[in-house]
């Protein structure tokens, strides 16, 4: 049986590739259709479409 993950506003999410500054870490800071995510090393902020969040999420922590 296949678990669908739960995000919320607030959760960490390790994704499978860094971005350019090194991190691999992004805040959730809205979620819908498109997840709006910031980047915990430098700040960078990107919309990016669910489809993409949850096929590329590696890990989760809730805050």
């Amino acid at each position: 049986m296949i678990e669908k993950t739960t995000y919320e506003l607030g959760d960490i999410i390790k994704m499978k590739k860094p971005h350019p500054c090194g991190s691999q870490e992004w805040e959730i800071l809205r979620v819908g259709a498109d997840f709006r995510l910031k980047c915990l090393g430098c700040g960078h902020q990107v919309m990016v479409a669910r489809k993409m969040v949850e096929k590329n999420t590696r890990g989760l922590r809730k805050p």
